[in-house]
């Protein structure tokens, strides 16, 4: 089970090494910002994606793959006791503000409760990670951010906002994550949707991180990384997912 500190730490760290090559790294897709998972040629996510986990090793890693399904080459994120992200680290200057993907999901995990500490798993994410500034951040979320950022030695994001999958709560609901403020969660597909087939989503990040984060500032700190994954470690579940066609787009 997460500590608020693992918390804040897994939701965080896809964002580690932003400076590194990967952040360099130009994607060949001409459709958008993100490397195709088009491109795998061994059903590993191709660089500069990159797979995060939990620190210390103490939940089991879910691995996202690369398999065809409907004759097209997709994110299968399969999650069982675990935890597991795909990040894509954002060059800096980028200017991309529409992110679109198609999702489906095939299980879902029947005892999550994005409401409650125990109960805070998502078969589906896909999240947008933001450089908001320290003063812009609450006094006491701020002091406990600068805390995570010396213990995990990483430049962590001010804000995150995730749009979740979740079969319990009704598409539209937008909630605090359970553990910290500094991730915001809007449910896009809920528990009158069915499983088992592909729905397409695009989204205005800059009008949804005003939405979400418009109590703290009025304009939209740089874009850092875009993270999808899946987590099943607090309820102990078991659950299936797919992502195809996850774009960053300027218009």
């Amino acid at each position: 089970m997460k500590t608020w500190a693992s918390a804040a730490f897994c939701l965080y760290t896809a964002c580690a090494s932003l400076t590194g090559a990967n952040a360099q790294t130009q994607p060949t897709d001409t459709g958008g910002l993100l490397q195709s998972w088009a491109d795998s040629a061994d059903g590993t996510p191709p660089s500069p994606w990159r797979v995060v986990g939990l620190p210390g090793g103490k939940v089991p890693l879910l691995a996202p793959d690369i398999t065809t399904l409907d004759g097209q080459k997709v994110l299968r994120l399969r999650s069982d006791k675990s935890y597991g992200a795909l990040s894509h680290a954002v060059p800096a200057g980028s200017e991309g503000r529409f992110l679109q993907w198609q999702w489906r999901l095939d299980q879902p995990l029947a005892q999550a409760d994005l409401r409650s500490k125990t109960g805070d798993d998502a078969a589906l994410k896909v999240c947008a990670l933001f450089d908001l500034p320290l003063e812009k951040i609450p006094f006491v979320e701020r002091n406990l951010l600068r805390l995570a950022r010396r213990v995990s030695a990483e430049a962590l994001p001010g804000a995150t906002l995730c749009y979740v999958w979740d079969n319990q709560l009704p598409a539209g609901t937008t909630l605090n994550n359970a553990y910290t403020a500094r991730v915001r969660l809007r449910v896009l597909n809920g528990n009158s949707d069915a499983l088992g087939r592909w729905v397409s989503h695009k989204r205005d990040l800059q009008a949804d991180f005003l939405a979400a984060f418009g109590n703290e500032t009025d304009t939209v700190p740089p874009l850092l990384a875009i993270v999808t994954g899946a987590d099943a470690d607090n309820t102990g579940g078991t659950s299936l997912g797919f992502v195809n066609r996850l774009q960053l787009m300027k218009q």
